[in-house]
Formats: structure tokens, sequence, C-alpha cells
């Protein structure tokens, strides 16, 4: 069954002021959309063309170029949209919150070391809060790669993640990744990263 692009729950205009509708629309008609049909030509008539996404990224290192950027592209996207929300921003609760403290020791210190890793990605990519095993770890990773992949350099579910390609925020933003960084925490979906981090 061919992979489709879902519906995104909200209005591109739902994020302003700090992800601007046009960028919204872009990002998600073109860009995601462009994703999904590489996919699904990559798989056509192949024997991978029936295994789910998470399936295509465990074994993604023996399959072409092609699903990879495009499986890693459609994935993530998906994701991303998700731990967006209006009325994010409230930051983590309960177990969330406690584990982030454990892990890194406060909330303020996750936030500086989840932004500099998406800082400090060179060119495209992501940046990623990741639970492997019982440990949650920051990592990063170029393109349309995740942690989900098997040649991934840290390994486990991604729980939060930030899109750093510049089609992500260059209409408003321009070359300051750092200002679409500061307004990115205003719209975080914490009920969802929760959700995730139970999963």
């Amino acid at each position: 069954m061919a992979f489709e692009l879902h519906s995104l729950g909200y209005d591109y205009a739902a994020l302003e002021p700090y992800i601007d509708a046009r960028t919204m629309e872009i990002h998600y008609t073109k860009h995601h959309q462009a994703y999904v049909n590489n996919l699904n030509n990559a798989l056509a008539n192949t024997e991978w063309q029936s295994k789910s996404l998470e399936e295509l990224l465990g074994n993604v290192s023996k399959l072409p170029v092609a699903v990879r950027n495009n499986g890693g592209g459609h994935y993530n996207h998906t994701l991303f949209w998700k731990l967006l929300a209006n009325n994010g921003g409230n930051g983590p609760t309960g177990e969330l919150s406690d584990a982030l403290v454990k892990s890194f020791g406060s909330f303020d210190k996750f936030k500086e070391l989840f932004t500099n890793a998406a800082m400090t990605r060179f060119g495209s990519g992501w940046a990623w809060l990741v639970k492997s095993g019982s440990e949650l770890k920051i990592t990063s990773t170029p393109n349309q790669d995740n942690p989900l992949m098997d040649n991934a350099e840290v390994k486990g579910v991604p729980i939060l993640g930030v899109d750093v390609w510049e089609h992500a925020y260059y209409l408003k933003y321009q070359n300051r990744r750092n200002e679409y960084l500061a307004a990115f925490w205003n719209v975080v979906n914490w009920d969802e990263v929760g959700k995730r981090l139970k999963k």
C-alpha cells in the first residue's frame, strides 16, 4: 500500500508568529508531499513496498539512497507536525520533566544542549531527543536521517525533533537559525513528547 501525506491537524497559520503560515504551507504541501511521492516511486515493484516505514528505516543500509532520503523525510516530517502545537511552549510536566532533569540536570540545560545540537548541525539535518533504552540522549543527523535507521550514530526512538533544513525557516528568519530555534520552544507540543516517552 502506498504511503500518504497525513492531515496536518491544524491550520497553516496556527503556529504564528513563531512559524509563519507561508512556510508551513510550502513545507507541508511541497516538501513533505515530494518525500511521499518519491518514496512511493522508489519502492514501486520491489519486495519492500509493503513494509512499514519503521521496517524500511531499520533496514535502510540495505536499500537505495532514494529510500533513505525520502523514507526519512516522510517519517521525520510526519513526526515533526505532531510535535508542534499552537498552545505549546508551556514546558514538560510529570514523568517527562523528571526524565529531563535526571538526564540533563535541568530543563534549561536540556534546552541549551538540544539547541546547540541543532545550531551545530552543519548544512541540513535534524536535532533529536532520543529514548535509547532507559536513557535520554541528544543527537543530530544529517539530511533526512534519523535515530531509527540501522546506520545511525545514536540509535533509539525519537521523542522530540527539530528540522534545521533552511526550507523550515528561511522565509521568516533567513539565515538566522538561532532565532528560529528560539521560536521553536514556543510551539513544542509537550503532551505529545510525553506520550512518546512512554511508548
